[in-house]
């Protein structure tokens, strides 16, 4: 068995660099590490941590495929964030004018919990801890 010693990080590739950026910084909050254009391949990269770790490495290129990306599609599922608040949270993202489902309770923890999409649909979710 390998020797993993956690996850490094997720590489999320977005359809509008711009709107995507803004999202993960200005909405969600994530940390901007580094940022770089890559010329040859006219795609920016965009480093992105929260509370100091390195989490997300934002992608763009000229026309990306789509894929289905809703909670039950093959492939990944969702990205969960841990919150405290998630009544705070949830209106923070209404205000943002961002949609969220109706909270929920997992059935196993007894913690709540809700979803919400990025710009390109990537599911993501607010579980309470």
């Amino acid at each position: 068995m390998l020797d993993l010693k956690g996850v490094h990080h997720i590489a999320i590739i977005c359809s509008d660099y711009k709107k995507s950026k803004t999202f993960y910084t200005e909405i969600l909050g994530f940390e901007v590490i580094q940022e770089i254009y890559r010329e040859q391949r006219d795609s920016y990269k965009l480093d992105l941590a929260l509370h100091g770790n390195y989490i997300i490495e934002l992608f763009s290129f000229p026309n990306p495929a789509e894929r289905p990306s809703y909670p039950e599609a093959s492939g990944l599922r969702h990205l969960a964030f841990q919150v405290v608040d998630i009544e705070k949270q949830v209106k923070i993202l209404t205000d943002f004018g961002i949609k969220t489902e109706p909270i929920r309770v997992d059935e196993t923890s007894n913690k709540r919990f809700t979803f919400f999409t990025d710009p390109d649909g990537l599911p993501l979710e607010l579980y309470e801890i």
